[in-house]
């Protein structure tokens, strides 16, 4: 169904079945922010996002955090144009804030193997932060292949292919204002 669906240009409505909606999404941001505002509101803290998928997300985090922070951007790979990773990431575009000293939250939209995460926090621990910590909006620990520490988690998801709220699928549905799942 899903190759049918790209290939054949139908609205992406006819392939979604909504798991988390919009406003389940908005109360799950306000709870991260709030325990990040408890963590960091005196830390002026580097928020990395990851991109593509984490941009929504981010920005709306980014909203309900009222204090000082700062912001940067990462774009990994390891996905391609497939359903699954390749297992290798690479850095598609590196960040431009000075990582020594400072507090990092690495902003995600979904831990799914943990391989692109652990990449990242291993990357950045080498640029000797004051403190790193990982906030994700969701969680699929049934696909986990690396293990990954999440200080921040918004929500546990089965083992779905996810899409909507950033998530793509070949660049696709990541407008979905809800978070939807694919079927095969």
């Amino acid at each position: 169904m899903l190759k049918t669906i790209i290939s054949s240009g139908m609205d992406s409505s006819d392939a979604r079945h909504v798991l988390i909606s919009r406003g389940e999404i908005a109360s799950v941001v306000a709870r991260l922010a709030s325990a990040i505002s408890r963590d960091l509101r005196d830390k002026n803290p580097l928020l990395i996002g990851i991109l593509k998928g984490s941009f929504i997300f981010m920005s709306d985090l980014v909203r309900a955090l009222d204090f000082s922070l700062e912001l940067d951007f990462i774009r990994l790979s390891s996905y391609g144009r497939g359903r699954q990773t390749s297992g290798s990431v690479r850095v598609v575009q590196g960040l431009r804030s000075e990582v020594p000293g400072r507090h990092v939250l690495v902003v995600e939209d979904i831990v799914d193997t943990g391989i692109t995460v652990a990449f990242l926090l291993e990357y950045l621990k080498k640029k000797k932060p004051a403190s790193l910590a990982l906030c994700t909006l969701l969680d699929k620990p049934s696909r986990r292949r690396v293990p990954v520490t999440i200080d921040y988690t918004g929500m546990t998801v089965p083992d779905k292919f996810i899409v909507g709220y950033g998530i793509d699928c070949d660049e696709k549905f990541r407008n979905l204002p809800d978070i939807c799942y694919l079927e095969d």
